[in-house]
């Protein structure tokens, strides 16, 4: 199920190759008016939630017929791996179905190909129900409209290994608070370890990037600007921990579960997570779980990154008010936050969450990181670019490699990032 920070952090986008003619655009398929009497069949797909949440699911269902007589919503789910793949085959093919679990770099192939409804448009009444940040998640830049009701959300906090903090002269009870925080304990860790103990075990992401203060894009949403000043800057602290070790070695071939893995080891000492994680280190590291230490996530914005999914409404349904009228009913405020009881996710309505679940601790870990996530989340933001594609990340991925190994300098390798990036968008139409 994708709602872990790890899991949600890897999902794929769909192929921008998508072909514009098999498409079409909003004129061509059904009716955008979403006033009209909520009835008919419709399918409903969902992104690997099947197997742990069918009761859910099938509840919603029931409950969504009842209240519309004469609906029929028929449920496919589809599994996580090659998810991006499905929905590109889908939208050639023109049997997307009508209502689609999606993220924000799913949706904005599909807007652009004219086959995601515009909400504000066709349900713009709703938006109100909703976080502010949440909503504009699902804008495509270069477009006017927003494209996909918004879901659950997740962020999550840093976790440290105290044991390991205390090993190398580090107050346990004083966490890194700041970037420069960080890159001081890390570098302090290599030196007192002799190299044995990384801090970090990631190369910095887009995401990274964007919670230092990068502006990634121009707001026309027509270039990538990621290789400013401040971007070098932090190419260049990481250049400086990769070379004394601070970083992981394995950092440039890293995913997040192997990252994840070298934390519950003790090969690393810091690695973010979400509520998830807690009860993983309880089963699969009890060392670890009793010296886990919990800080804020790292920004220099004072917003935290917030991961979203969504629910897109095809815009080429014939059935256009019974799609919207379910995804609205999916992620309204009674849903979310059943399903956030269900598992550690968060609502993105507005208002939910102020409810005692998400702000009353109870003395366990598990409550303390989710009374603190659900406070950062009502000012999160969601700083992936939409329009950052799969073979963007790569770009960047590479030439962030190329500046730590000495290849190419920070500056060299950001504009060289940038320049692929650029072009890609303008591939993508």
């Amino acid at each position: 199920m994708p709602v872990s920070r790890r899991t949600l952090a890897a999902a794929l986008a769909v192929c921008a190759l998508l072909p514009l003619s098999a498409c079409g655009s909003d004129d061509a398929g059904g009716p955008s008016d979403a006033s009209g009497k909520v009835e008919g069949d419709i399918t409903f797909q969902t992104w690997n939630l099947r197997a742990n949440f069918k009761p859910y699911f099938e509840d919603v269902i029931a409950d969504f017929e009842k209240k519309y007589p004469g609906t029929h919503v028929k449920w496919v789910d589809q599994p996580a791996e090659g998810y991006a793949d499905k929905i590109s085959a889908d939208a050639a093919g023109g049997t997307l179905p009508d209502v689609v679990n999606v993220s924000p770099d799913l949706v904005a192939p599909l807007a652009k190909a004219g086959l995601a409804l515009d909400l504000d448009k066709a349900a713009g009444q709703y938006e109100k129900e909703y976080l502010d940040g949440a909503w504009a998640s699902h804008r495509i830049p270069g477009m006017t409209g927003t494209y996909a009701f918004p879901w659950y959300l997740n962020t999550g906090p840093l976790f440290y290994n105290k044991s390991l903090f205390t090993e190398a002269g580090l107050d346990p009870e004083q966490p890194p608070k700041t970037y420069e925080d960080v890159f001081s304990a890390a570098l302090t860790m290599a030196e007192k370890t002799d190299g044995k103990v990384a801090t970090l075990a990631n190369v910095p992401t887009i995401e990274d990037f964007g919670r230092y203060g990068v502006e990634l894009m121009n707001k026309e949403g027509t270039a990538f600007t990621f290789n400013d000043p401040k971007g070098v800057e932090l190419l260049a602290k990481y250049k400086e921990l990769y070379d004394a070790k601070a970083l992981d070695p394995q950092a440039l071939t890293a995913t997040p579960e192997s990252s994840g893995k070298k934390f519950l080891t003790g090969a690393v000492a810091m690695n973010p997570g979400s509520a998830l994680d807690l009860g993983n280190f309880k089963k699969q590291a009890p060392s670890l779980y009793r010296n886990i230490g919990i800080t804020d996530q790292i920004t220099s914005t004072g917003h935290v990154n917030m991961y979203v999914m969504g629910v897109m409404v095809n815009a080429q349904t014939k059935r256009t008010p019974a799609a919207v009228a379910f995804a609205h009913f999916v992620t309204d405020a009674t849903r979310q936050m059943e399903f956030a009881q269900q598992v550690a996710i968060f609502p993105s309505t507005a208002g939910s969450l102020d409810d005692p679940y998400f702000t009353k601790e109870d003395g366990t870990d598990e409550t303390r990181v989710r009374v603190a996530a659900a406070k950062s989340l009502k000012t999160a933001v969601n700083y992936t670019p939409v329009l950052f594609s799969e073979q963007m990340k790569t770009a960047l991925r590479n030439e962030v490699a190329k500046a730590l190994q000495g290849k190419e300098s920070p500056q060299e390798a950001l504009d060289n990032a940038v320049k692929a990036c650029n072009t890609l968008l303008r591939q993508q139409g």
